[in-house]
């Protein structure tokens, strides 16, 4: 997990390559195509120096008459003209190709990634800024994106075209081509450094994106607590900070480029002007002619422009790797919760719990539960109640295997739930939490979060049971309704009302209220008594409630202090027992008759 939190790991550019490459697998027909276009390419690519130097020499000649002249004039003129729109059509072709499968790719590399995350256990996803995972699902997958559009077929194409350039002129002068390949080694020793300088530049750049990035995330959505407290400026102040670290680091990469490519385009300028003095010294003896002296020199312009452009690619391809690295310490992180090979399907649910001897810590040495040992038969009500941190919402946690115990055993219907997939033990538990999330949509996409089997009808049936319609009903356009993000447009009653039709529409067997009445007003409580009383009746339910008032008809109830059992019975019993549950009743009973 710490590669994943913060640190990138460190990989070879072959590693990172070969994953890169394996996303292209599934396209090798048409990768096929795009190769074999960018051979034909090459070839016209490599015509016009040779035309126009064979025009030169046709212009220079004593020996062909003004009609031959004129003649070749015409047929090099046309066949240059026919290149270039070969060339050009080809070029398009393998463009339009190479951005549907580049795109392609990147895409899957996407979605691979945020599937990732979904399968990650909530305690990692938690330890990681939601802007930083944005930027490894979003940045990092664009950064990517132009690797695989451009840069990975220019990259080869260049290669092949610089050796393609080399044979060429080593036919034409031996001797010249080893005076222009003197400065290659000053191109590879710049190369080198450039790549050990520039991996660090982009990895520190990709890093201060993503420190920006979870910085707005979390100052947009905390923004009314920052105005509250007046701490606009502090909060720019450090805005300021992150954004100038941002730069800086952009800075350092824009230098290391600065400093290479002016170091490529120095070694062709030396390399241009040995061609001419060499060449100029040949043509004089007589050893070549104007004509191929022209050539040479076009074809070493060639030779070194893709050596120029490799630069550029190169550049882009270490932002790419960078990018890559913190995408597969994305893909790498392995979900500390993961089902079983042979895990099962739980295709029926008759509500039936067991907690045996179970110890439970979310840090080190700090057990939260202590040996909790308790039954829950199938239609009962249990409602847990105890001071914060007492761990009554860490076992409603553990029953959806948002976390896995240390010790001791969890069964559903006499099987441990290590043993069912997690997808089918939660489709049959119904979760209604204190903090609702409502999704950017309307209110029926809430209820039914997109899902194609649920019909408006039960959407309908599900917000009369539990209320919500009386509000619902009044909306201009009812269920169709737009939801603001986060469900800002509506109040926390009326978002609870919500999250209670959305955990009933998919007919739970087990339904969990984990403190769901907290941010209810009375009137709002009052509405949905009725409902939970019914929903006592058809499934099994925990409950997790500061208000004693709402867990009063329930079965069982479990008293919890620092991680054990302190009480457990009927609200009668407990309160004949006047022990925790007893003080806890009548203090809140005071605070009510107070307020009254």
């Amino acid at each position: 997990m710490k590669d994943f939190k913060d640190n990138t790991r460190e990989r070879s550019d072959k590693e990172v390559l070969r994953r890169l490459v394996r996303y292209m697998l599934p396209y090798k027909k048409q990768f096929f195509w795009i190769v074999v276009m960018m051979f034909i390419g090459i070839a016209i690519q490599l015509l016009p120096p040779f035309l126009i130097g064979f025009t030169v020499d046709t212009v220079s000649s004593d020996v062909l008459t003004q009609t031959q002249k004129l003649y070749r004039i015409l047929i090099m003129g046309g066949s240059f003209i026919v290149a270039l729109i070969v060339g050009n059509t080809i070029n398009y072709f393998q463009s339009i190709l190479l951005q549907k499968v580049g795109q392609q790719t990147v895409v899957t590399l996407r979605n691979d990634v945020f599937n990732h995350i979904e399968n990650l256990a909530i305690s990692q996803i938690n330890e990681v800024p939601v802007g930083k995972l944005v930027t490894r699902v979003v940045n990092d997958t664009n950064t990517i994106s132009e690797m695989y559009t451009s840069v990975a077929v220019n990259l080869v194409k260049n290669i092949i075209y610089i050796f393609a350039i080399l044979v060429v002129i080593l036919v034409i002068s031996i001797k010249m081509t080893l005076y222009v390949l003197i400065v290659i080694p000053f191109v590879i020793i710049a190369s080198i450094l450039f790549r050990k300088f520039s991996r660090a530049s982009y990895r520190r750049v990709r890093a201060n994106v993503a420190e920006v990035n979870a910085f707005l995330s979390e100052n947009l959505s905390g923004m009314k607590i920052t105005q509250i407290f007046n701490q606009e400026e502090k909060k720019k102040n450090e805005f300021f900070e992150k954004t100038t670290n941002l730069k800086k680091s952009y800075l350092r990469e824009i230098l290391v480029f600065g400093i290479y490519r002016p170091t490529i385009y120095l070694s062709a300028m030396i390399g241009s002007i040995l061609v001419l003095f060499i060449g100029y010294q040949e043509v004089m003896a007589g050893v070549i002619t104007a004509g191929i002296l022209f050539s040479f020199y076009n074809y070493v312009g060639d030779f070194f422009q893709p050596i120029q452009q490799l630069a550029e690619d190169f550049n882009i391809l270490q932002n790419s790797f960078a990018s890559a690295e913190k995408i597969f310490d994305v893909l790498d992180t392995k979900p500390i919760i993961a089902d079983e090979d042979d895990a099962i399907e739980l295709e029926s649910f008759s509500g039936r719990i067991e907690f045996k001897d179970v110890w439970f810590k979310y840090i080190e040495d700090e057990w939260v539960l202590k040996g909790v040992s308790f039954d829950v038969n199938p239609g009962d009500t249990v409602a847990f109640v105890g001071a914060t941190g007492s761990g009554k919402t860490t076992i409603l946690s553990l029953i959806v295997r948002n976390y896995d115990i240390q010790k001791g055993q969890i069964l559903i219907d006499g099987v441990d739930i290590k043993r069912i997939k997690r997808s089918s033990l939660r489709k049959h538990i119904g979760q209604m939490l204190q903090d609702v999330f409502l999704f950017s949509g309307t209110i029926k996409d809430n209820i039914t979060l997109k899902d194609d089997e649920i019909t408006k009808e039960e959407v309908i049936s599900s917000s009369e049971y539990v209320g919500a319609n009386t509000f619902i009903d009044k909306l201009p356009d009812s269920y169709d309704h737009v939801v603001l993000e986060r469900g800002n447009n509506f109040s926390s009653g009326q978002r609870q009302l919500i999250s209670f039709a959305r955990a009933l529409v998919y007919n739970p067997s087990l339904m969990i209220l984990d403190e769901a009445t907290a941010n209810i007003d009375s009137e709002t409580e009052e509405l949905i008594q009725e409902s939970l009383q019914k929903l006592m009746n058809i499934s099994t339910m925990l409950i997790v409630a500061h208000r004693l008032s709402t867990i009063q008809h329930s079965d069982k109830i479990i008293v919890m202090q620092k991680g054990e059992i302190k009480e457990f019975g009927s609200h009668q019993d407990l309160l004949q027992l006047k022990g925790l549950y007893y003080n806890l009743y009548r203090l809140q009973y005071d605070e009510e008759l107070q307020i009254k």
